[in-house]
C-alpha cells in the first residue's frame, strides 16, 4: 500500500512539473533571473564600497599614528635638549622624555595594527573587485545571450506559425473548392461547345445551300465572266 501511494505521489509530482512548465515562460523567467542578479550585483558593490571605506579609514589611522610617533619623538628630543641646556631640570626632562618615548611605542603598535588592518581590507577590496568584475561580465554575457535567444525564439515562433499555416493551407477546403470550381467551368465550356455543334447540325437545307453558295459565289462569277469573254472572242480574265 505504501508503494502504491509513493508511485501515486510521483505521478502527481510529474504532472505538477509538467503543468508548471506550461505555465512558466522561460523568457520571462530568464529576464527575472537577470534582474535578480543585478540586484545582487548592486549589493556586492555596496559591500565593496564599505570595505573600501574601512581600508581608507585604516590608512588614515596609520598615517595618524605615524605622525604621533614622529611628534612624540620630537618632543622627547626637545625635552632632552632643554634638560641639557639647563632650561629644565635634567631629571624631570629625562622623565618626561621617557614618557614621550613610551607614548611613541604605543603609537608604533597602533600603527602596526592599522597597517595590518589596511593590508587585510585592501586584499578584500582587490578580491571583491575581481569577483564583481567577473559578475558584471557574466551578467552582460547572459543578458546578450538572453536577447539573442529571445530574438531566435521570436523568429522560430513566426516560422512555426507560417509553416503551420502552409501545412494547414487547405484546412478550410479552399483547394478542394477551387478544383470543383475548375471542373464546373470546364463542364460549362464543354456544354457550350456541345450546344454549338447541335445548332450547326440542326440547320435547314436552305441554310446549308445558302452557306455553300456564299462560299462559292466568287468562283461562279469568275466562271461566268470567262465564258462571256470566250463567246465575244476576248481574252478571258485570269481565274485566281
Amino acid at each position: 500500500m505504501a508503494g502504491f501511494f509513493k508511485r501515486l505521489f510521483k505521478i502527481g509530482e510529474a504532472n505538477a512539473h509538467a503543468a508548471l512548465d506550461k505555465i512558466e515562460d522561460p523568457t520571462k523567467m530568464t529576464e527575472q533571473g537577470i534582474r535578480d542578479m543585478k540586484v545582487q550585483l548592486d549589493e556586492s558593490i555596496k559591500a565593496l564600497a564599505e570595505v573600501k571605506a574601512m581600508a581608507i579609514r585604516a590608512k588614515n589611522e596609520a598615517n595618524g599614528h605615524r605622525n604621533k610617533m614622529n611628534e612624540y619623538e620630537n618632543k622627547a628630543i626637545q625635552l632632552l635638549n632643554a634638560g641639557q641646556k639647563g632650561q629644565l631640570d635634567a631629571a624631570e626632562g629625562d622623565r618626561l622624555a621617557t614618557q614621550a618615548l613610551t607614548a611613541k611605542e604605543t603609537s608604533a603598535k597602533n600603527l602596526q595594527n592599522a597597517l595590518n588592518n589596511q593590508k587585510t581590507y585592501e586584499a578584500q577590496v582587490a578580491k571583491l573587485e575581481g569577483s564583481i568584475s567577473q559578475f558584471k561580465n557574466n551578467i552582460n554575457m547572459w543578458e546578450n545571450e538572453a536577447k539573442t535567444l529571445n530574438a531566435r525564439a521570436k523568429v522560430s515562433k513566426a516560422t512555426q506559425t507560417v509553416n503551420k499555416q502552409l501545412a494547414n493551407l487547405d484546412s478550410n477546403g479552399t483547394v478542394a473548392m477551387l478544383e470543383r470550381m475548375k471542373e464546373k467551368v470546364e463542364s460549362q465550356e464543354a456544354l457550350s461547345e456541345s450546344y454549338a455543334d447541335i445548332a450547326f447540325e440542326n440547320r435547314s437545307i436552305d441554310q446549308e445551300i445558302d452557306s455553300v453558295l456564299e462560299s462559292t459565289s466568287t468562283s461562279s462569277n469568275d466562271a461566268l465572266a470567262a465564258l462571256k469573254a470566250k463567246l465575244s472572242g476576248g481574252t478571258p480574265p485570269a481565274i485566281e
